[in-house]
C-alpha cells in the first residue's frame, strides 16, 4: 500500500491526505454503519499509526458519535459525504472517499451476523455498465 492518499467529498469542499500505511479494510454489515451509509455495508480503512491531514475544507467537516456506542461518523455539512475519523487510537477512512488509486484487498465482511436480510447472493444479481432502461 502507498505511504499516501488523498481524498475529498461529493461537493469537493473538503480535501484531506492520510499519510502511513492501513492495516486493516473491512466491510462492515452492522446496523450502524448500515444507517450511515444507506447500503449492505460500509467499507472502511483502519489505521494505528497513519495520520490525517486536512487540506481545505476543514471547518465543513462534522462528527456525530451515537450515544451509549463508540460509533462515530464523519462528514462533510454541506453534501454529507462521509470522511475520515480520528480517534486517540485508530484512523478509520471510508474507502469511497479516497481519489487516490487503492488496490488493498479486503480483509473480510464484519458483523455480518446483523447484515440486512436483502443482503444475500448479491454477487449473482445482473450488473450494468449504467442505468438500464
Amino acid at each position: 500500500m502507498q505511504e499516501e492518499v488523498r481524498g475529498s467529498c461529493l461537493c469537493g469542499e473538503v480535501h484531506f491526505k492520510v499519510e502511513g500505511r492501513f492495516e486493516r479494510f473491512y466491510l462492515c454489515h452492522c446496523a450502524h454503519c448500515r444507517k450511515d451509509t444507506g447500503s449492505a455495508h460500509a467499507a472502511n480503512l483502519f489505521s494505528s499509526t497513519a495520520r490525517l491531514h486536512w487540506l481545505s475544507g476543514q471547518a465543513q467537516v462534522r462528527a456525530f458519535t451515537l450515544p451509549g456506542t463508540r460509533h462515530t461518523r464523519c462528514f462533510c455539512s454541506r453534501c454529507g459525504s462521509a470522511l475520515p475519523y480520528a480517534s486517540e487510537k485508530t484512523l478509520v477512512v471510508p474507502a469511497g472517499s479516497l481519489d487516490s488509486e487503492f488496490a488493498m484487498a479486503v480483509d473480510g465482511h464484519i458483523f455480518t451476523a446483523s447484515r440486512a436480510a436483502w443482503d444475500h447472493d448479491l454477487a449473482k444479481a445482473p450488473r450494468f455498465d449504467r442505468l438500464p432502461s
